[in-house]
Parts: C-alpha cells; structure tokens; sequence
C-alpha cells in the first residue's frame, strides 16, 4: 500500500508520549517490515489533541486532496491522532469518505465495516480522553500549586517582566511601558485611547 504517516506529540505531556523522532522511527520501520511504501510523515510537535492550531494535520489532509494514489494514513497510536473522541471519529470519517485506511502500529484492525472494531476504536478513544483529563488535571494541580508558594506557574509571561530559568524577573524596559500605561489611567486616559497613542508612539 502507498501510505502517509502522521506523528503528534504534546508539550505538555511529552515526556510520557516520547519525542517525534521516536514515532517517525517506529512509521518508517513497521512500513517496511509491512512492504508498504510509506511516501511522507506530517508532524505537529508541541500541540495539543483538538484539531484547533494543527498545521501539520491540516497539511496531510491537503496532500490526501492533491494525490489520489494515497491508500492510507499511518499512525503509532490512536491518541496521536486525537485524545478527544469526537475529533478522532471525525478524523476518520474524513478519510473514509475518501477512501483512505487508518492504519495504527498499537492498535491494529479499526476497521469501521465491523461493529466490533469499531466499538473497540471508539472505547480505545474514550480511554484516551479520560487520559488526557487527567493530565490536564495533574498539571493544574501542579501549577496552582506553586503559584500559591509565589512560583512562576508557566504560561504567557506578564508584560514587564521576562522568564529566567524557572523564575519572572523585571524586564527594565517593559516595566517603563507598564508604569506609563497606568499613568495614564490615571490621568482618566480610557483603554483605547492609551492602545491608539502607545502605537503613535
């Protein structure tokens, strides 16, 4: 079969996922020992399961769309596709509909013409997004934390300051900006007004 593969790893939970490098080494050799041709391997790293913000994703579909002799979608795992039960049925419905197979390294026959497979594909989504639940929970948990311990939590740091290892320090020159914007607050200068003249400036 002519296949494409898809490989996607999380920031968030990379270290219990592996690294993308892992993934493609485990496409590229079950391809082979499978006589497949596997012809390209799309990758979204860093990304969470939803299907928002996923170029890589987006990319694979358009390839599908531009080269018709494409048989099947190659995978290491369902949850790399999605950890979110709807978004992963829909992903293979989209492929279906244009007769491409999904093909997983972990977890062989999905074949959605047999309930049973099917009904195991589905259960195997549900695991994955209580999975991914849980993470999210852990990693808020974490997070909350030691922001009540006066920890930098992750995330977007605040303007005025930058991140330095695992800490917030004052950023000299954004600081000013930051004393500026609430001088004229005070000075009853409304939100607008102070985002219209900072870009004047």
């Amino acid at each position: 079969m002519k296949l494409i593969g898809y490989a996607r790893v999380s920031t968030d939970n990379q270290r219990e996922e592996g690294t993308i490098q892992i993934q493609e080494y485990a496409l590229r050799e079950y391809a082979a020992a499978q006589g497949h041709e596997l012809v390209r391997i799309f990758e979204d790293e860093g990304v969470s399961g939803s299907l928002e913000n996923r170029p890589g994703l987006a990319d694979l579909f358009d390839f599908v769309e531009g080269h018709p002799e494409t048989e099947g979608v190659l995978i290491f795992k369902l949850d790399r596709l999605a950890r979110d039960l709807y978004y992963q049925e829909h992903l293979i419905k989209q492929l279906e509909q244009r007769g491409i197979l999904l093909l997983s390294i972990k977890e062989p026959n999905l074949d959605s013409s047999d309930p049973m497979r099917k009904a195991f594909r589905q259960f195997m989504g549900i695991v994955s997004e209580l999975e991914k639940s849980f993470i999210t929970m852990r990693m808020s948990g974490g997070r909350l934390n030691k922001a009540r311990k006066g920890g930098y939590a992750g995330g977007r740091n605040p303007l005025g300051y930058r991140v330095e290892g695992s800490e917030l320090t004052v950023d000299a020159e954004q600081a000013a900006l930051v004393r500026r914007i609430f001088t004229m607050r005070e000075n009853g200068q409304g939100i607008r007004e102070i985002a219209r003249d900072l870009n004047r400036s």
